[in-house]
């Protein structure tokens, strides 16, 4: 019988020795998708996108971590959709106002979820920290390619998914990447 995402959510946690939060978000990087649940049911399904390279929990290997984070920081409440960061501060431009060679790169948008690991030796700790790292699940510049691998790691969302999202969790909401 296999598990579904949430009842292997929860063994995985187990393992952990981490109790379950009324909020979990899971991450499939085979699927593209962001699974939401809130109260063990699922509230919505994203795609979103993971790293170009493979999954990673090195530091510099701009690949998307492995295993269980939480939502550490939650940033931009209020930022207009589309407003980029930089350095985790509101620029106060749309991503539009950026020239056609600076649009190329994926920039961090809308809101930012900063996930800390909590997984010592694997993506929290000297080399491995998710935190240090900055990964963030964030908006971006390119909705059009949401659903496909092309970050440097973060995990990335249309905006306006990102929004909901982050309008529906709260810090310390557990999120696991598999």
């Amino acid at each position: 019988m296999t598990s579904t995402p949430l009842e292997s959510f929860i063994e995985y946690c187990e393992v952990q020795n981490i109790k379950p939060t009324k909020d979990v978000i899971i991450i499939s990087i085979i699927e593209q998708k962001l699974h939401f649940f809130s109260e063990n049911n699922l509230r919505a399904t994203y795609p979103v996108s993971t790293s170009k390279n493979p999954p990673s929990c090195r530091e510099n290997s701009f690949g998307t971590p492995l295993g269980l984070h939480r939502i550490e920081e939650k940033i931009g409440a209020g930022t207009p959709e589309g407003g980029v960061f930089k350095g985790r501060i509101y620029t106060g431009k749309h991503y539009t106002e950026y020239s056609p060679e600076e649009q190329i790169k994926n920039f961090v948008t809308t809101r930012i979820l900063w996930l800390k690991g909590l997984e010592e030796g694997k993506n929290s700790g000297s080399g491995f920290d998710s935190y240090n790292r900055y990964i963030y699940i964030h908006g971006n510049n390119h909705p059009e390619k949401i659903g496909i691998p092309q970050t440097a790691g973060c995990p990335v969302l249309k905006d306006n998914d990102l929004i909901n999202l982050f309008n529906n969790t709260e810090i310390g909401s557990l999120v696991l990447i598999v």
